[in-house]
């Protein structure tokens, strides 16, 4: 490694082009000193995630003042359509194919709007040694780094970054047995997701999911930023020892959401929270009439371990997913 002074640039890459004419494109910041790897870092693929563009500003005055070998590029807004429609997916006036920016990685240069603009982008992340994605949930949401069951590297990262849960993904489906079909994800495309493209190209990545979405959280944003310093440690970007974390948790992703079926007013169990751990079949909450109040459906958990996210209590309708679970490794 060769330590250097950061020399720090701004740019802006072309993503794809509006109705109008007018270009749409993200700001790229890279911060390079003497040999060494490269560390992608994104955020707000989703528009009300606002911790992740803030972990981002306070990292670029520590790495403007820091010595470094090889290269951060950063990408502080990742999706500006969602981020300024201040929506968490972007309008389907814009793609109505590909709402979710964080289901169409890598892109596809010949597919649907958002697609290409993922595809624009995806080169930042092909050529870079490791990745990391800043998300924020919402407060029902437990705070928790993601990564691929099968990368011991990705793990490496999460388990620096330092939360006290981590969340490891199993591959998906179709890489496993060629299949197409429903997973513990709910039926989602799972494959699309960031952290799976990236490993599909031989980049190590993780998910950091912070907490407290539509408002900027000190105390999460202190918790990104030296999340991801630490991950800038063990990558030996930086000439420091990584710390080592507290006390972590290990959980998998492998239990099936817990829908609804009834349409109504959903009320939490008074004394249930993420991060409890719960048994198979054991009451989460209840599902009434709120004119009527008449019972309409008691939520069980899908099986043995640990909530991570979970609907308080609000308006709900039939299939909606009202809670997540993984099972403790």
């Amino acid at each position: 490694m060769e330590y250097a002074p950061v020399s720090h640039s701004t740019s802006d890459r072309r993503l794809g082009r509006f109705p109008s004419g007018r270009d749409l494109s993200v700001t790229v910041h890279r911060y390079e000193g003497g040999a060494g790897p490269t560390v992608y870092v994104q955020a707000a693929q989703h528009g009300i995630e606002l911790n992740g563009p803030a972990v981002l500003r306070r990292l670029h005055e520590r790495l403007c003042d820091a010595e470094v070998a090889g290269t951060v590029v950063a990408v502080p807004v990742a999706n500006p359509i969602a981020f300024d429609h201040r929506s968490y997916l972007t309008p389907e006036a814009i793609d109505a194919f590909n709402a979710n920016f964080n289901r169409i990685w890598p892109g596809d240069a010949g597919g649907s709007f958002q697609e290409r603009l993922v595809a624009n982008l995806w080169p930042l992340v092909s050529t870079a040694d490791a990745a990391v994605d800043l998300h924020t949930g919402m407060p029902e949401m437990l705070e928790h780094v993601r990564f691929r069951e099968s990368d011991p590297a990705a793990r490496s990262l999460a388990e620096a970054f330092g939360t006290e849960f981590l969340l490891a993904d199993e591959d998906p489906i179709e890489e496993r047995n060629g299949d197409g079909g429903d997973g513990a994800d709910g039926g989602e495309d799972f494959a699309g997701k960031f952290r799976q493209a990236a490993a599909r190209a031989g980049v190590p990545a993780i998910t950091a999911e912070l907490s407290n979405s539509r408002t900027v959280s000190r105390p999460a944003v202190e918790t990104g930023v030296a999340g991801v310093w630490n991950v800038l440690r063990e990558r030996d970007v930086v000439a420091e020892p990584a710390e080592p974390t507290g006390t972590q948790r290990l959980l998998r992703d492998d239990l099936p959401r817990v829908f609804g079926e009834a349409s109504g007013l959903f009320e939490l169990r008074a004394d249930l929270s993420v991060g409890d751990e719960i048994a198979e079949g054991e009451e989460i909450g209840t599902v009434y009439d709120p004119s009527s109040f008449e019972h309409l459906e008691t939520i069980r958990a899908s099986g043995d371990g640990v909530v991570y996210s979970v609907a308080r209590g609000r308006v709900v309708v039939t299939g909606e997913r009202l809670a997540s679970i993984a099972s403790v490794v």
